[in-house]
């Protein structure tokens, strides 16, 4: 018996050795290819750096936001009942929904040029389009079998999309499409039927990827929706199998995409993980009669500091009803592309530091070169940290004089004149070396607070992105914020040692601060002294202090009337 014992643990040793079928084969690693594009395709999105985004519509019959000015349920949003039946029931007020549901019969937008639009792209030195071909309103602007509430319904009756796609396939600028995964005016969306409106959600992506050609980037805005309201896990293989080298951007839940997408903000600088300011050129995404456009200082400060922190800066323009664009509009982006024309050799083709100038500016670089932007025209000095790299040549890109020394301390350039145009000065460091080895530092003048340690009572759903060090690296695009309903809070921070300084900047968002203090110590162990009280603060407080000696300081917020949100606290000796 023991030798037959013997036998059968030898056989079943065997089998386990050599496969016994499909029962003990090696399970496959599942296939997470799909989730993210192949780094190739990247290559033009990173060099690109500028793009147009266009919001467009019915809506734009009445002058009011897309969407948002559309009155009635907003079935995604959160509600006490934290599943489908009862969400559908709250109320927004707006246009009514039988009044905004219908502009549709009305929007023929004759003057409308596809060929048009794309001359002002390349005039504007843009390099890449995304447009709205579906906003949560639930209006397509696509030809589509799965609803008859899309343009081809419409007086205007033509497939807006196709005359896009081609003219910008025949111009060489490459192509994406917006889709909003909620829909306000589909019946099915995120209610028991729901499952109809995945099938008619896929059905529509897939006609955009399939008849206009290539498509570089698919924009979701997702918005509240989940993995399981929209079945993101197939969607995604779909997509990817219908365009292999498509983008996709991080607002699909739960995938992180290939590049995120900060909004009507610079975003903060990454090396790694590319990203696209979307930004209004306007107040409004959509059209606004006699709407406030931003000044060409404005659009180029916001296009440089993207291109500095590694970003690109996707900027909106709102085309009116009849299809044409606002001359003002189209004024300001022949300036911005006038300036390329001359300046854009910093911009296009770049990667973003390694310089981070804060208020003053920013830097990009290429091959052997830093391009350094000077924003501020105060700014005629430029102390920079160490260089391990020699300055073969400095230059100013434009015209203008400027001189330098390199030493054991760093580097000094002093700029003898400012660019003629008054926006950006921008230096040319050509090294004897990729200016890719050079250590990402950022140059703050005078602030004694950058890259300090730092603390705060409350941080907003303890997430990274408001945490209290985004007070303090001198961006005005990051923030910290505390959770909402908190109405008192403090900020500190840890100048390493005794500092002596005079001057306190705070910049705050919306405004909610009502009464506050300044304290300080030298110690964790002594008492903190008030040197300064206050009440409201503002978009951006400047104090002097007078000649004030400590090692922490603390922004305390006695009263604010809701979670206070905090841009920027240095603390600076002038």
């Amino acid at each position: 018996m023991r030798d037959r014992y013997v036998v059968s643990l030898m056989y079943i040793s065997l089998l386990l050795v050599f496969g016994c079928g499909t029962t003990c084969a090696v399970t496959k690693a599942a296939d997470t290819s799909y989730l993210n594009a192949k780094p190739k395709s990247l290559e033009w999105f990173r060099d690109a750096r500028f793009g147009m985004f266009v919001h467009w519509g019915p809506v734009t019959l009445s002058g009011q936001e897309i969407s948002w000015s559309r009155g009635g349920n907003r079935p995604e949003e959160p509600s006490a009942d934290p599943y489908w039946g009862d969400l559908f029931n709250t109320q927004r007020s707006g246009t009514p929904v039988d009044e905004y549901d219908n502009f549709y019969k009305r929007f023929n937008p004759v003057k409308f040029n596809a060929s048009e639009w794309v001359k002002i792209m390349k005039s504007a030195g843009m390099k890449y389009f995304v447009i709205t071909t579906k906003h949560h309103d639930g209006f397509c602007m696509f030809n589509s079998q799965y609803t008859g509430y899309d343009i081809m319904n419409t007086p205007y009756g033509k497939d807006i999309c196709k005359q896009l796609a081609d003219a910008c396939h025949k111009a060489g600028i490459k192509l994406g499409w917006y889709y909003s995964p909620p829909d306000w005016h589909n019946p099915d969306f995120y209610r028991k039927t729901n499952d109809r409106y995945i099938s008619y959600f896929h059905n529509q992506i897939r006609e955009l990827l399939s008849n206009y050609g290539k498509i570089d980037v698919m924009w979701f805005d997702g918005l509240h929706t989940t993995p399981e309201m929209l079945d993101s896990t197939t969607l995604y293989k779909m997509i990817r199998k219908l365009q292999p080298g498509i983008l996709i951007n991080n607002r699909l839940a739960p995938f992180a995409g290939d590049f995120d997408t900060p909004e009507q903000k610079i975003g903060n600088f990454s090396g790694q993980r590319p990203w696209e300011s979307c930004i209004t050129i306007g107040t409004q995404w959509s059209w606004k009669p006699n709407d406030q456009i931003k000044s060409l200082k404005e659009c180029i400060y916001t296009l440089v500091q993207c291109a500095g922190g590694d970003g690109n800066l996707l900027l909106n323009i709102g085309p009116r009803p009849d299809g044409s664009i606002e001359p003002n509009q189209v004024v300001r982006l022949k300036e911005i592309g006038s300036w390329l024309k001359k300046r854009g050799a910093s911009i296009y083709g770049t990667r973003g530091g390694p310089f981070l100038l804060g208020a003053m500016g920013t830097s990009t670089h290429k091959g052997n070169r830093i391009f350094i932007h000077i924003l501020d025209e105060k700014c005629d000095e430029l102390k920079l940290p160490v260089l391990a790299a020699n300055i073969k040549r400095c230059t100013m890109l434009g015209g203008g004089s400027v001189s330098y020394t390199q030493g054991a301390e760093g580097v000094n350039i002093r700029v003898k004149e400012h660019s003629p145009d008054a926006i950006d000065t921008i230096v040319v460091l050509e090294l004897d070396r990729p200016a890719s080895d050079i250590k990402l530092t950022r140059v703050v003048k005078d602030a004694l607070s950058t890259d300090k340690v730092v603390k705060a009572s409350n941080t907003y759903n303890n997430e990274e992105a408001y945490s209290p060090d985004k007070a303090f690296d001198d961006n005005t695009s990051s923030r910290w914020a505390t959770d909402g309903g908190v109405t008192s809070a403090w900020l500190e921070v840890d100048l390493g040692k005794v500092e002596t300084f005079n001057q306190v900047k705070i910049c705050e968002a919306l405004g909610r601060v009502r009464d506050f203090e300044l304290q300080c110590r030298n110690t964790t162990t002594e008492d903190w002294r008030v040197f300064h009280k206050g009440t409201t603060i503002g978009d951006e407080l400047k104090l002097d202090v007078g000649s004030t000696s400590a090692r922490y300081v603390r922004l305390n917020i006695l009263k604010a009337l809701d979670g206070p949100t905090i841009w920027e606290f240095q603390i600076t000796r002038q």
